[in-house]
């Protein structure tokens, strides 16, 4: 295999088992991050597992920034094979009422904005594989509305979906393909606040699961592989769900 994911988030959570995922699978994984030394130690643990990487430094808010650091990826690999949009995040709570105008356009920015800027910059070289995959990251809040205070990052991640058939739709004639995954409470750190600060209303959650059991990183990284592989090759415009039941409970 010659084939080439990027993935955006790379050092988080569930960013950092697509990577690995992929690795194994006999892809070269460009891992993307704004952190970077975090970034840079997730590759060296990556290479460890003789898995072939390559860091690169982006925030993916910053439209110049992504479209600099692409054009460097691009013309280091020449073509990308399977684009991850997984880095986002809640950016903390705020309700409606007292919400600055600021915490709204950031928090759009990180989750929505982030798609277009890097999945835009990434179109000319998914061109040249011929057979292309993008996964983007969307989320049970965008269908459920989440919790108190997690309004605008609902909205965001509902709109990522609606983006995610777009982009089915207007990249199908170069043999582009675009899905989603749909993640319910996955045990990483995105919930590290609240699990160390109200351990109890943590494992309340637990409740509205049907599998009783939060779900771990590499069961979305297993999803995102299946999306980009063949076996997946009749697949675009879908938002897969991995929440072990709680979207319908």
């Amino acid at each position: 295999m010659n084939k080439v994911a990027v993935v955006t988030g790379a050092s988080g959570g569930i960013g950092f088992s697509v990577c690995k995922t992929l690795g194994e699978a006999g892809y070269t994984v460009v891992l993307s991050d704004i952190n970077e030394e975090r970034g840079q130690e997730k590759v060296i643990q990556l290479r460890e597992l003789g898995i072939k990487c390559d860091f690169y430094s982006i925030d993916v808010t910053n439209e110049e920034q992504v479209n600099e650091k692409f054009k460097l990826i691009g013309d280091k690999y020449t073509k990308i094979d399977a684009l991850i949009n997984a880095a986002g995040g809640l950016g903390g709570r705020s309700r409606f009422e007292d919400m600055p105008t600021s915490f709204y356009r950031s928090v759009m920015a990180l989750n929505l904005d982030s798609v277009l800027f890097v999945t835009r910059a990434a179109i000319p070289f998914l061109k040249k594989s011929g057979n292309a995959s993008i996964v983007n990251f969307t989320s049970i809040a965008g269908w459920n509305a989440g919790g108190p205070g997690a309004g605008v990052y609902s909205a965001a991640k509902a709109a990522v979906t609606t983006l995610t058939r777009a982009y089915a739709k207007d990249l199908s004639e170069y043999n582009i393909r675009a899905n989603a995954v749909s993640p319910g409470t996955i045990d990483t750190p995105f919930h590290a606040e609240t699990k160390t600060n109200n351990p109890a209303l943590f494992e309340s959650w637990k409740n509205g699961i049907v599998m009783k059991r939060f779900g771990e990183p590499h069961e979305v990284a297993s999803v995102v592989e299946f999306l980009v592989s063949d076996k997946a090759s009749y697949l675009t415009g879908e938002v897969i769900q991995i929440n072990g039941g709680q979207a319908f409970i």
